[in-house]
């Protein structure tokens, strides 16, 4: 028998050429296991799209979960609003019942973390405001916000609605001639 250069052992094991001393030499006992290993590899793929298939319905269960709470929560707030107002329609004096309805709103926008958008005499800003108009004058700045049409607010760094606003346009000298 030769023996092998190690280059030729690498280049067997790479090509998956087994050499004669690696024969196998029960091929029946060789297919047994090699079923009983697919088999083991496929119950553990079914376990795994199982567990994934009950990962996918609890996520679900989960987020149908928080809606409703979130749901809850700011139904009950509005139900409180809506109290006031009916209240404030039995009065003598609705201004009062308005007043602390409006009161109450911006209590819950406090905690909500709702802000005003200060826009006036501003740069326009896209990811912020939402033009409905420009008007050219003389005494002013390109692209700089002289009317708020529409309030805009924002939670945290969300924008919930954009500031409907009026930008300036530079009249150019030409056009006053």
């Amino acid at each position: 028998m030769t023996k092998k250069t190690e280059k030729e052992k690498t280049d067997a094991k790479k090509t998956g050429k087994k050499s004669k001393e690696n024969t196998i030499k029960d091929p029946e006992n060789e297919i047994q296991c090699l079923q009983e290993q697919l088999q083991e590899k496929n119950d553990k793929l079914l376990r795994c799209l199982a567990d994934f298939d009950n990962y996918k319905k609890r996520v679900i269960k989960e987020r149908q979960s928080l809606e409703r709470d979130v749901k809850k929560h700011y139904l009950l707030e509005l139900l409180d609003f809506k109290e006031i107002l009916l209240q404030a329609l039995e009065d003598n004096n609705p201004k009062e019942g308005v007043r602390i309805l409006l009161n109450q709103l911006e209590q819950f926008f406090e905690l909500e973390n709702v802000k005003y958008i200060e826009c006036i005499e501003r740069p326009f800003d896209h990811t912020l405001h939402d033009a409905k108009a420009t008007i050219e004058k003389v005494d002013c700045e390109d692209n700089i916000i002289i009317d708020e049409i529409k309030k805009g607010y924002m939670v945290d760094d969300y924008v919930i609605r954009p500031s409907h606003v009026v930008v300036s346009k530079k009249k150019s000298e030409e056009d006053n001639k």
